[in-house]
């Protein structure tokens, strides 16, 4: 994979979502979002899945538990999807310069 295929899944699934997004709940999850909405009142239930989403997403980029889920099924980091290219590309596509030995050291 790569980060072309990323960042086509990302948008594929981005567009398959649209505004709303159905999500079944079990019966822990229907527990916890309602003691969370007992204790925060929120407008509508949706702000604390929207939440929930946001805090997940920050807590995976932090520990790094993000970066390792891309680079193993990506093998890219988020860096590298933020930024629009590899660490490889950004040093230049790979190894060192060529260099003429011969004019090293002329000046």
């Amino acid at each position: 994979m790569s980060l072309e295929e990323l960042v086509a899944d990302i948008e594929h699934t981005y567009g398959e979502m649209g505004e709303s997004a159905a999500v079944s709940l079990d019966r822990e999850t229907r527990n916890e979002l309602a003691l969370l909405a007992a204790a925060y009142e929120p407008d509508e239930l949706d702000e604390l899945v929207r939440r929930g989403a946001h805090m997940l997403f920050q807590t995976a980029v932090e520990t790094g538990n993000l970066d390792f889920h891309l680079r193993s099924a990506y093998d890219v980091t988020y860096d590298e999807y933020l930024s629009g290219m590899t660490y490889d590309e950004m040093a230049g596509g790979g190894g060192p310069p060529d260099r003429d030995d011969t004019r090293r050291y002329q000046f």
